[in-house]
């Protein structure tokens, strides 16, 4: 109890001095987080080196001296695995790292030779230090915040509707099973538990099949609840408002009280302590997207991922009336949003990416910046895959992209243009997508730095003004 409150003390005096930095890194699978935070401590750890980092001050004027490694503050939390990241973007072929299945933490300290002007230079050091923490979490848990409007019969009415034709299809299985469940019989603990499992491989087919707005979001990665009863829940379909009296009037052994009472444990020791006791410690935030592989799965996967992002964008809403900021008085004071994958369109197509992601996010964008809270859109690729390659067509020359599939063969082609603007119907009938999916490049060496597409410009983003 003495250390960590020591520890505690220690923490609040460097951020006091502007010394101490927690930045979180979500998204959605697929989005990249893993490639992200690789690229991001392999750039730090690398600066003046072989890492290009222009964007980011600090490293284009030679300040930036490097980083290590060091012990994290919370022993309870797993260490993010960066050596065997590394170890598989270095292998033969090289191959992306295992994604993260939950939350994980890394602790750098970075070392850089602040800035000499007027007054100040006769104050500061040689050098100064900044300790970054880093934290890793899912995305799909930042869809659970809307639960906590829900009580279980509301919850059910809004998973009822949210079933598309195309849900309804990959969620079969347990749409047969719950459909001989009645909710006042009496509750068996293995007919619910197996019921639970069939609603969550529902879920996750379809995450596989492009779909993103799915509740819960730990059904998709329980971390360490796999298995817990208070994840063998589901929805009931076929209730309505108008059952709530005789629903609440069921015996407490019944499905249906079953159900509601682990859906509000669900609610108050999962999803609540979440937001106490890591989101609230966090002063960055960035956000990763995966909008071309939303353009690829086409339009209806499409609208699905801007609902989902809607979802997860109210964990920044942090105006006086928002549910979150009544919650946990969370104190985030710079906000980015990448898309990923920059590095699988060319490049005259990336302000299009940019502004795409813009228009998907044009509504929570335009509150947070009402709300004072500065939030900044980019594109980038944590780790390139492809090269650049112009190709001559009819005496015109047309860029196209040079990369190795996930199957081992080298392509070159033009994966197709980025909408500006949010696609209507008519661009889904004319337009076609092949973003496809490709290796990490080789390095010539271990010691070479880890390419990437404008990683320096998230960094400046994020921890530049602490550099200076």
């Amino acid at each position: 109890m003495r250390q960590s409150l020591v520890r505690e003390f220690s923490n609040l005096i460097e951020r006091g001095r502007d010394r101490q930095l927690r930045l979180a890194v979500t998204g959605l699978s697929r989005a990249g987080k893993t490639a992200f935070l690789t690229s991001l401590v392999h750039q730090l750890r690398h600066a003046g080196l072989e890492a290009r980092l222009d964007l980011l001050p600090c490293a284009r004027d030679g300040r930036l001296l490097g980083a290590r490694r060091v012990a994290q503050a919370d022993l309870g939390v797993p260490r993010f695995p960066y050596d065997p990241a590394i170890a598989a973007l270095d292998g033969t072929p090289p191959r992306w790292p295992e994604p993260t299945r939950g939350i994980s933490e890394l602790r750098l300290q970075i070392r850089y030779r602040p800035e000499r002007q007027g007054l100040r230079g006769a104050f500061v050091g040689d050098s100064a230090t900044l300790t970054l923490d880093l934290f890793d979490y899912p995305g799909e848990w930042l869809l659970d915040l809307p639960l906590l409007e829900h009580d279980f019969l509301s919850w059910s009415e809004r998973q009822q509707a949210a079933l598309t034709p195309a849900r309804r299809e990959l969620a079969e299985d347990w749409l047969a099973a719950v459909g001989e469940l009645a909710p006042d019989a009496v509750a068996d603990e293995a007919r619910l538990a197996d019921i639970a499992e069939r609603y969550a491989s529902g879920l996750r087919a379809a995450r596989e099949a492009g779909f993103a707005d799915l509740q819960p979001g730990r059904f998709l990665l329980p971390g360490d609840l796999a298995g817990a009863p208070v994840l063998q829940f589901f929805p009931l379909p076929g209730i309505g408002e108008a059952d709530r009296e005789r629903l609440a009037s069921l015996p407490e052994e019944s499905v249906y009280r079953t159900l509601a009472r682990r859906f509000a444990h669900y609610q108050q020791h999962v999803v609540k302590p979440f937001y106490r006791e890591h989101f609230r410690r966090f002063d960055r935030q960035i956000v990763l997207v995966d909008v071309l592989g939303a353009l690829n799965a086409g339009p209806e996967r499409f609208e699905d991922l801007s609902r989902a992002l809607a979802t997860l964008m109210k964990s920044f809403d942090y105006g006086k009336r928002s549910l979150l900021s009544r919650l946990f008085a969370p104190r985030i004071d710079r906000l980015a949003i990448a898309a990923t994958k920059a590095d699988h369109v060319t490049p005259e197509q990336h302000a299009n990416l940019i502004a795409l992601l813009e228009a998907l996010l044009a509504e929570p964008i335009q509150d947070l910046r009402f709300a004072d809270v500065p939030v900044k859109a980019l594109s980038l690729a944590s780790i390139r895959a492809t090269r650049v390659h112009d190709v001559e067509r009819d005496g015109r020359r047309t860029p196209a992209l040079r990369g190795t599939t996930l199957a081992g063969e080298e392509t070159l082609l033009f994966p197709g243009e980025v909408p500006a603007q949010l696609p209507d119907h008519d661009f889904w009938a004319r337009q076609g997508f092949t973003f496809e999916a490709f290796r990490p490049l080789s390095r010539e060496t271990r010691g070479e730095g880890l390419p990437h597409i404008r990683m320096d410009a998230a960094l400046d983003w994020l921890i530049g003004d602490k550099l200076t």
